[in-house]
């Protein structure tokens, strides 16, 4: 929000320069973005009068004018449009400067020209060069302009955070800075304006909830075609509003002044009475900016009986806006629940002054005053009778008037310093606060209704900190009993989960937790993910079921940018709803922590002694074991066939441990692989991490002197039988001599039947206090061997 320091000063003026007074507003939490001078650095500029235009002899474009300066006339060429006899404009006479130009006599095809009539670029005021800066008719004539228009001003613009709407208007600035400064503030209180006709336009109320107050106004017989008041035009252009006319002009400034939105119809093009409603299925708007509109469910609107007049709280309708043959106004000032008016003119793609401050919530008190400022100011200006100002309120639905006790040893305790019991009285009730004692050291402090952000004692202590000053509260170093963290050894840290990940050439990402309903069903279609309220946008409308349509998206990401081999994982956390649930609160869904990975591209990154060739299902089974390893329990993780929609039928496994499924690994299904249009093949992963972060306590244990003893079998068994099953089968039968068993070798082809394939295993035997017998050995391989063939159906091969 931009305002002119000399307006405010106008109703309260501490002594502070521009910096201080930046500085100040900025520390009590009204952070102040940038200032900047109201017009450029000039001086020797006078208001001068045309006494006669006539043409230059030698150029069309170029005028030769009289000029009064109001110590003589003087001749003066100039080629603006819009320079007229009568009219009073700046003048730089000769020896002014603009900015680093020295104005001088100068001769113009042949005319003399002593000085230069003025644009608002050439003063600095903005960068309108379409013609000369038309001067009030009142201004005095060889009056300094920086003195005329009050250009000795800044403009500061404010950036407020959205619990400070109070502070969108220059009431609350006004009331902002005498609280500060302990000042008293000399802020005009609109005053009642008598009705002149008994005229009103009947209003309805269909949403109390969402409009409980609706005040409007009749106002016959104005004049819409006279100009807008330059002293007008001035504020509303510093504060970064453009004049229109007089009546958009008024509702502008008094939104402007008081912080209350308003609208100002044209009573003729209304027809039977106002009625505030919601949107119906399928209706349109035109509206003042001359958008044509589909209106979406829930749209709170301002109606006749013709249809939508206005989009309530965001913008009026172009059916019943001031035109220049408009003579009866119907003024509306209304409270709108920010609730029913927060996100309304995002969802349209639009930005206004009054859903700006509508959603943040304006003073539900202010609105009959708002009419009757509003209602003075059109008198003035454009004259007309008003009719009595008519209030339609639901009081049940207007906010609660807060009540909070607030003690003074809490404020102590919070601050770290005692303030003054009558200081603490004093700083609330500048900033408008109703306090009355509650006890000892203790007072009930009533919230007045422009601060929707109060309702808690430690709030009041926050407006006491920021009226006392945060450079006046004591700096102290906060002590604390600092307990060395636990790091049981039972725990699998994450940080050496992450470590180990980007140690196997992985990169970390995190992506959103909302994701597109459509790439969601694509990834997880068995899962029903959980939709969001309020979404920011339409592909993150969803909680994600898995990490996997963040992960795609990335990888796409990569490859789309010449990325040719990307290796990333994720951890964090899932959200799944509960079986045969549909109506959720919060704290039933469910979470589950999850690392997830996905894989493309070469199986080694690109060098003169790699091959290039592209990574497979057993690339990244091998990453996953290695991370196994860290638990210290490797053996108890084990992969069995799996399947899954998103994945290829014949390359997915799930992962188990201790028998418990944990997650699932596998390539991405060729089907996804076109609809994603990426080439190559991409496989995935996903864990639950909290199953993963178990791990085996370490135990020592005492190295056998003895000699290993290793015997090779080679079996054949059908092609449906894998390998983890063979081996927990070998290690079940050898029992405790056995210490080491690798599968070495894996062959089909010719000499083995094509139902079956060959298994080669290495059994390493060895006793931790003496030597093995080879009977013992023989009996040890017999055993396996007898128990292969028993549940497998497994024969030697020789």
């Amino acid at each position: 929000m931009k305002f002119s320091e000399a307006w405010l000063r106008e109703y309260v003026d501490p002594a502070l320069t521009t910096e201080e007074l930046v500085e100040q507003l900025t520390m009590a939490g009204l952070e102040v973005e940038g200032f900047e001078p109201v017009a450029g650095d000039f001086e020797g500029v006078i208001v001068a009068e045309i006494l006669q235009v006539e043409a230059h002899p030698d150029a069309d474009k170029l005028r030769v004018c009289e000029v009064n300066t109001g110590a003589g006339t003087v001749q003066v060429v100039c080629g603006a449009p819009n320079v007229e006899a009568g009219g009073k404009y700046p003048l730089a006479t000769v020896g002014a400067r603009l900015d680093d130009m020295k104005i001088k006599k100068a001769k113009l095809r042949g005319v003399q020209s002593f000085g230069m009539l003025c644009s608002e670029r050439e003063l600095g005021i903005s960068e309108n060069h379409e013609g000369l800066l038309q001067l009030p008719a009142d201004a005095v004539i060889g009056e300094s302009v920086r003195d005329a228009l009050g250009l000795d001003d800044m403009i500061i613009e404010v950036d407020l955070t959205p619990n400070r709407s109070d502070c969108l208007g220059m009431l609350g600035l006004v009331r902002e800075t005498a609280a500060l400064n302990d000042l008293t503030s000399h802020f005009p209180h609109p005053e009642p304006v008598p009705p002149a006709i008994d005229d009103v336009f009947p209003v309805l109320v269909d949403c109390p909830a969402e409009c409980p107050r609706y005040v409007g106004r009749v106002i016959r017989g104005v004049n819409v075609n006279v100009p807008t008041p330059f002293w007008m035009i001035e504020r509303l252009r510093r504060s970064g509003v453009r004049s229109i006319d007089p009546v958009v002009d008024v509702t502008n400034y008094v939104m402007l002044e008081l912080g209350q939105p308003m609208h100002a119809f044209d009573l003729a093009r209304l027809s039977d009475g106002i009625r505030v409603r919601m949107s119906a299925p399928g209706e349109q708007i035109t509206l003042l900016d001359g958008s044509d509109l589909e209106l979406l469910p829930d749209t709170m609107l301002i109606t006749d009986a013709r249809g939508p007049v206005a989009m309530a709280g965001v913008m009026g309708g172009a059916g019943s806006g001031i035109g220049e043959a408009t003579v009866d106004l119907f003024l509306e000032s209304a409270f709108f629940a920010p609730i029913a008016i927060a996100g309304r003119a995002r969802d349209y793609g639009m930005a206004t002054d009054a859903a700006h401050r509508f959603e943040r919530g304006v003073d539900w008190r202010l609105q009959s005053g708002a009419i009757e400022r509003a209602t003075a100011l059109l008198l003035e200006i454009t004259g007309g009778e008003p009719g009595p100002v008519a209030e339609t309120v639901a009081a049940q639905a207007l906010p609660a008037v807060p009540e909070v006790t607030l003690r003074s040893d809490r404020v102590a305790r919070m601050l770290g310093i005692a303030v003054d019991d009558p200081a603490i009285e004093s700083m609330l009730c500048r900033l408008g606060f109703d306090v009355a004692a509650a006890g000892a050291d203790a007072w009930r402090v009533t919230v007045p209704s422009h601060r929707f952000d109060v309702s808690i004692e430690e709030d009041l202590v926050e407006e006491i900190a920021r009226v006392f000053g945060y450079n006046n509260l004591p700096v102290s170093v906060p002590r604390t009993a600092l307990a060395m963290a636990e790091m049981p050894e039972g725990v699998l840290d994450l940080d050496r989960i992450k470590d180990h990940m980007v140690s196997r050439a992985y990169q970390e990402v995190i992506t959103y937790s909302f994701v597109d309903a459509d790439m969601q069903a694509k990834m997880d279609p068995e899962n029903e993910p959980i939709g969001l309220s309020n979404p920011l946008s339409a592909d993150l409308a969803f909680m994600r079921t898995s990490q996997w349509p963040g992960l795609v998206r990335a990888l796409m990401h990569n490859l789309n940018r010449q990325h040719s081999r990307v290796r990333l994982f994720e951890t964090g956390l899932r959200f799944l709803r509960p079986p045969n649930q549909q109506d959720l609160k919060l704290d039933e869904v469910r979470q589950e922590k999850i690392i997830s990975g996905i894989v493309a591209g070469s199986r080694q990154s690109e060098g003169w002694a790699n091959d290039g060739k592209p990574l497979d299902f057993f690339d990244v089974k091998g990453d996953l074991e290695s991370l196994f390893a860290l638990t210290g329990d490797a053996a108890s993780f084990s992969f069995g066939r799996g399947d899954h929609p998103a994945l290829h039928p014949g390359q997915t496994a799930f992962v188990s441990r201790d028998g418990e499924e944990m997650g699932v690994i596998g390539q991405l299904h060729p089907a996804l692989i076109a609809d994603f249009d990426v080439g190559g093949d991409i496989y995935l992963f996903e864990l639950n991490l909290t199953r993963l972060c178990e791990r085996r306590i370490p135990a020592a244990s005492v190295l056998s002197r003895q000699p290993e003893i290793r015997r090779d079998i080679a079996l054949i068994v059908p092609l449906d039988v894998s390998a983890d099953e063979l081996t927990r089968a070998v290690q079940s039968a050898a029992g405790d001599l056995l210490t080491n068993l690798k599968l070495f070798d894996v062959y089909q082809g010719k000499g083995i039947d094509p139902t079956r394939k060959s298994l080669a295993l290495g059994l390493t035997f060895q006793h931790a206090s003496r030597t093995l017998t080879l009977d013992e050995i023989n009996d040890c391989v017999d055993a396996v061997v007898g128990l292969l063939t028993r549940e497998f159906g497994a024969s030697l091969r020789i």
